[in-house]
C-alpha cells in the first residue's frame, strides 16, 4: 500500500485515479476536505476494496499515527496543499499551518514509522514531496529556466510556504537519513481542476458568458504540465529516483496567460461555438496582483536523462483533451460552483 495526503485534490485525485488503472496496489487516501478536496473526483471509486479513504488532518500527529501504524504503507506521497496564490495574499496563516506545520508533522510521523520498520523495509521506504516551481522566484525574459540547483527565492506567501516544506525535507533526509524524494512542478491543468485556477475558470466563465479576468497586460508567462504527465512523472520518481534527490517536472510549453487564453476561447469557439461572436469577446484586463511573478520556466533534462521520463502531450493536445472534459463533465464544476459538492463530505463518512 502507499499513502496519498491530499488525494481528494486537483492533482492528488487524479494520481490516486491515474494509480488504481494501472495498479493493483493498495492507496491509502488521507484529505482533510478542505475547500479543494471534493469526493466527486473519487466517486467512481466507491466500493473499491483498493481506495481506503481517511479524513484527517495532516497536522494532527495522532492521527497520521494511527494511520501508519494500521495501514503499513511502503511510501508516503505528499500532495496535500494550500496553494492559490491569491488566497494566500488575502489569508497566509492556512498556508503556512498546511504547507509549512503539516509537512513537518507528516515527516515527523514519517520518520518515527521508517525508524520502526525492518532493514529491508526501511530501504524500501521512500517519502515524496510534491512541491512547485513557484519557490524559485521570478525569471526574466532571457533568464535560463529553472534547474534544480537554481536558489530559492520565493516571493508570496504560498511560495514561501512551500519552499519552508522543501527545506524541511531536505533536512530531514541530511540530519535523519530519511529516504526523501521531491519533486518540483510547472502550473498543471486538466480534468478535475478547481475553477478558481486560470484554465478552468477561462472554460467555466466563457460556457457561463461571464467576463475572462486577464491579470495586468496578460504577459506574464508560465510552462503547463498536463496534469496526467505530472501523474507518470512521479510514478517514474517514486519507482526509480534517488533517496535525497530533487526532479524538476515541467511540459516543456512556455506560455503568456492572454496566448493560453486565447487558444482557450478558440477551442471553445470550435467546439461549442456562441450564436454570435467570439469567447474571445469576453476577455477583460484586471488589475494586476501584488507580487505578480513575471515568468515561471522548467528545465526538466534531468529527469528525462537520469529516470527516461519526458511529457506525452503537448500543449496544444493536452488543452483540447482538458476543454472536451469540461464540456462533457458539466455537472461536476456545476456543482463546484454552486457547493452542492461539498455535502458529498458526509455522504462519504456516515
Amino acid at each position: 500500500m502507499i499513502l496519498v495526503t491530499g488525494g481528494a485534490g486537483f492533482i492528488g485525485a487524479n494520481f490516486v485515479l491515474d494509480w488504481l488503472q494501472g495498479s493493483d496496489e493498495a492507496v491509502l487516501n488521507v484529505d482533510k476536505l478542505t475547500y479543494a478536496g471534493n469526493l466527486g473526483t473519487l466517486k467512481s471509486l466507491r466500493g473499491d476494496a483498493r481506495h481506503v479513504f481517511a479524513r484527517a488532518d495532516i497536522c494532527d500527529r495522532a492521527a497520521m499515527d494511527t494511520l501508519l501504524a494500521e495501514h503499513k504503507p511502503r511510501a508516503i506521497l505528499h500532495f496535500a496543499a494550500e496553494s492559490h496564490v491569491d488566497r494566500s495574499i488575502h489569508g497566509p496563516a492556512d498556508f503556512v499551518q498546511t504547507n509549512v506545520v503539516g509537512t513537518f508533522t507528516l515527516l515527523e510521523a514519517g520518520r518515527a514509522y521508517w525508524s520502526a520498520l525492518s532493514p529491508s523495509e526501511k530501504s524500501a521506504f521512500r517519502f515524496l514531496a510534491v512541491s512547485t516551481d513557484e519557490v524559485f522566484g521570478s525569471l526574466g525574459a532571457t533568464d535560463p529556466q529553472f534547474s534544480e540547483s537554481t536558489p530559492y527565492a520565493p516571493n508570496s506567501p504560498y511560495s514561501a510556504s512551500k519552499a519552508a516544506s522543501d527545506h524541511l525535507v531536505r533536512a530531514y533526509h541530511h540530519t535523519y537519513g530519511l529516504p526523501t524524494l521531491t519533486t518540483n512542478c510547472s502550473n498543471n491543468y486538466g480534468p478535475y481542476h478547481f475553477p478558481e485556477k486560470l484554465i478552468p475558470l477561462v472554460i467555466t466563465r466563457a460556457l457561463a458568458g461571464e467576463p475572462l479576468p486577464v491579470y495586468g497586460d496578460g504577459k506574464n508567462i508560465r510552462d503547463w504540465l498536463y496534469v496526467g504527465d505530472h501523474c507518470s512523472a512521479i510514478r517514474r520518481v517514486l519507482e526509480k529516483g534517488v533517496s535525497g534527490e530533487t526532479y524538476n517536472i515541467g511540459g516543456w510549453n512556455e506560455k503568456t496567460n492572454i496566448d493560453v487564453v486565447n487558444t482557450l476561447c478558440d477551442l471553445l469557439d470550435e467546439l461549442e461555438p456562441k450564436s454570435s461572436g467570439s469567447y474571445r469577446d469576453q476577455i477583460e484586463f484586471v488589475k494586476d496582483r501584488p507580487g505578480h511573478d513575471q515568468r515561471y520556466a522548467i528545465d526538466a533534462r534531468k529527469l528525462e536523462r537520469e529516470l527516461g521520463w519526458k511529457p506525452a502531450e503537448t500543449f496544444e493536445t493536452g488543452l483540447r483533451k482538458t476543454v472536451q472534459w469540461y464540456l462533457t463533465h458539466r455537472s461536476w464544476w456545476q456543482d463546484v460552483a454552486s457547493g452542492a459538492y461539498r455535502r458529498l463530505e458526509s455522504l462519504n463518512n456516515e
